[in-house]
């Protein structure tokens, strides 16, 4: 195919080998090549001395323009005048910065963070001996198995035969074009290896994208926001192992919808900035969770079918407005956690599904590559450029967002090759067994980078299985991750709170057995998000009884979580006691608030997270067993639980107690360890709570009568469904 065809059907592999200028020092011969379509005289002006150089000439009806120029030097730096039917404009040739543009791909293979420096859109400066350099973006994309990529954007119409981008050894298309600046619209027009046209691809390391229908990725300038959060960041790298970590879970998108009359869908995020951070200060969560930020096509995924990993969602505003949302969040004191999603990626066109005509970022095979419970690909975790892609994007939330925490999805479903799979639909490991070590080594290198890279942040696995020293260092064979989710501890409990009270003895090792593996790894205590949807109910649902013994049961259960060791989540709604299960397409159910009810289970939870923030035995020893002792562990006739919290050198002691059953308790002997004084400092079934107000004592004096294998004892008044926290005064 001749020249002027390929670049007429947009499929020139290497546009650098036929465009822009070049000169011949022996001959003193410069000469100029261009393709314009549409354009009908083109002018040559050097911009350093602004003189002209002359015209560009073409055939007939031919986009292509050349000319030869006798000079003794070639302009540093050169221009077109163009005209064409209706207008006269200037353009700065792009096909002049060869150099310029390869500088994207000569260090991105060094080192993971240089995927988001070096590719995408890169705003720069061009240096080429002007007064000023020129303002231009750098775009690089990587498609290895096309026959053509081209540039396309507002600035060309759409039109993909006029901005031909190179491709380079390394499989990455690079160009760059002065002119095109933040803001400015783009995606990728490529042609499969046989020249077939692909769908229009946004950028896979694009920083912003439009929504429905266009999906557009935009260039968008990374140093436009000046952040105010070094105090923040400054004391972010305390131990987080011994400090407290009560995690409120979010989904921005229904958290709160804004007044019908505003005519907007969702609260932006300078919106929640607003009413967000003020309610998670005044509940006294210490950290945000936020369900997937990044950009992902349907609402209905929740952000759990990503497109675009590098882009926060437009769904809320810009990438600057999520800025200010996190440094807000930093300035109040609150830590922010997203949810990453390295796991899985949808099939939608515009997307990374068979990006360039073949399986680019997903594995090949579908045993492999398909995911059958979500119906979305898999990436290739083999794969290098896959491998820097995903641990580039770890490491990218963290430095440009000040993320303080991965929590990452749908671990389990990355560590098992058999994973939703029957018998011959999943490809043994080379050792013949399920383990996926690909994706075993890929979490072991992002944990590593992360934490060497950024030693203020955390990454949090959400793992489902008994897979080994998962929140264990790399060096002593684990993944790395700084915490796991307790599911064991989630399901366990949920199902024990769930019987009827009367049947409760009957399952009461379920309440229990989480202290056989409690220090196993470093746990998170969860009641996400996927415990109250679906059908599954809300948390308040999921209790058995009437009114007063449901709010009642999840009361006495929420703080058993709190006095439980481990890290705490829970989801929007459940501080509230929400009736209804959880609706993405709609708001929490504040009305509630107006019912005593309601307003008692949410005073709770603010009790709780002070009482666990204020208290260091509550949380300093949370993953180590010396912070913890049963009391009574085995009264699963009456279904009371009693144990024992201890800080650091058991400076501080605090016992928690809970009656899971209705039936009151009068003169309950509780063993301790301790003569002394002894101070009830939270009881669940307190009327400020919607509690029954059964009369406890507040004060009590420690009795030299051994009880519970402990060498002295204390008498209380135990309530109905109720849980107790008391501390040893001495």
């Amino acid at each position: 195919m001749q020249l002027e065809q390929q670049l007429e059907h947009a499929l020139c592999t290497f546009p650098f080998n036929h465009l822009g200028p070049t000169f011949n020092p022996d001959t003193s011969v410069f000469s100029i090549a261009a393709w314009l379509p549409g354009a009908l005289k083109v002018s040559v002006v050097d911009m350093q001395s602004g003189q002209l150089i002359g015209e560009l000439v073409n055939k007939k009806g031919s986009a292509f323009f050349s000319a030869d120029f006798s000079l003794k030097q070639p302009p540093k730096v050169y221009r077109f005048t163009v005209s064409n039917k209706t207008s006269t404009y200037e353009l700065v040739d792009p096909y002049q910065f060869k150099e310029q543009a390869y500088f994207a791909v000569h260090f991105v293979d060094h080192a993971a963070h240089n995927v988001y420096k070096q590719l995408g859109a890169q705003l720069v400066s061009l240096e080429v001996g002007l007064k000023s350099p020129i303002a231009a973006t750098r775009f690089a994309v990587f498609a290895p198995n096309a026959s053509a990529v081209s540039l396309i954007g507002d600035f060309n119409f759409w039109d993909g035969r006029c901005l031909p981008m190179q491709k380079t050894d390394f499989g990455y298309w690079v160009l760059v074009v002065p002119g095109i600046a933040a803001g400015a619209k783009y995606k990728y027009q490529i042609k499969d290896a046989a020249g077939n046209s692909l769908p229009h691809k946004a950028d896979p390391v694009g920083f912003y994208a439009e929504q429905y229908p266009s999906h557009t990725s935009v260039v968008y300038d990374h140093d436009a926001y000046q952040w105010q959060d070094a105090k923040w960041l400054k004391q972010a790298s305390k131990n987080k192992y011994t400090q407290a970590m009560s995690i409120y879970e979010v989904h921005l998108g229904s958290w709160k919808r804004p007044d019908a009359s505003s005519g907007k869908t969702y609260l932006s995020y300078r919106d929640l900035t607003t009413d967000l951070i003020p309610y998670v200060k005044e509940m006294g969560y210490t950290h945000l969770e936020l369900l997937p930020v990044s950009e992902f096509p349907f609402d209905g995924s929740w952000g759990y079918q990503p497109v675009g990993l590098f882009s926060p969602t437009s769904r809320f505003g810009t990438p600057d407005d999520f800025k200010y949302f996190v440094d807000q969040c930093h300035q109040h004191g609150i830590g922010v956690i997203i949810d990453w999603v390295p796991a899985h990626f949808p099939e939608d066109g515009h997307g990374l599904a068979r990006f360039d005509g073949t399986h680019v970022y997903e594995y090949e095979d579908p045993r492999k590559g398909w995911h059958p419970d979500w119906n979305s690909c898999i990436y290739d975790f083999g794969k290098e450029t896959v491998r820097q892609f995903l641990v580039a994007n770890a490491l990218f939330w963290v430095d440009k967002y000040h993320i303080d925490g991965l929590r990452v999805d749908a671990v389990a479903s990355m560590l098992y090759l058999d994973y939703s799979r029957d018998d011959g639909e999943w490809i043994p490991n080379v050792d013949g067994g399920n383990h996926n070590y690909e994706a075993i080594s890929l979490l072991q290198w992002m944990n590593r980078e992360v934490y060497e890279k950024f030693p203020h942040a955390m990454t949090i696995a959400e793992e489902s299985t008994s897979f080994p020293k998962v929140s264990r260092p790399v060096y002593e064979g684990g993944l790395g991750f700084g915490f796991k989710w307790n599911m064991g501890w989630m399901h366990d409990s949920l199902h024990y709170i769930a019987k009827d009270p009367s049947y409760r003895r009957f399952h009461h090792n379920e309440i229990t057995f989480s202290m056989v593996y409690a220090f196993d790894e470093s746990f998170v205590l969860p009641i996400s998000h996927d415990e109250v949807v679906h059908g599954k109910g809300s948390l308040l649902r999921k209790m058995p009884g009437d009114e007063w013994q449901q709010a009642a049961n999840l009361r006495a259960y929420a703080a058993f979580m709190y006095g439980h060791p481990g890290k705490k989540l829970n989801f929007m709604g459940n501080e509230i006691g929400q009736a209804n299960e959880w609706n993405h397409d709609s708001s929490i159910n504040w009305h509630l608030l107006e019912f005593e009810k309601h307003q008692g289970i949410q005073q709770l939870y603010k009790d709780l997270n002070k009482l666990y923030s204020s208290y260091p035995a509550l949380h300093e020893l949370d993953h180590h067993h010396s912070g913890f002792e049963w009391i009574d562990h085995g009264n699963a006739e009456q279904s009371i639980l009693s144990l024992l919290r201890k800080s650091s050198e058991q400076k501080q002691k605090v016992y928690c107690i809970t009656n899971f059953t209705p039936v009151p308790r009068d003169n309950f002997l509780l063993g301790v360890q301790d003569l002394g004084n002894y101070q009830l400092v939270l009881n669940t079934d307190d009327k400020k709570y919607w509690g029954s107000g059964f009369k406890v004592l507040k004060k009590m004096q420690a009795l030299d009568k051994p009880w519970n294998n402990q060498p002295y004892s204390i008498s209380l008044n135990l309530p109905p469904l109720a849980s107790l926290f008391i501390i040893y005064k001495g």
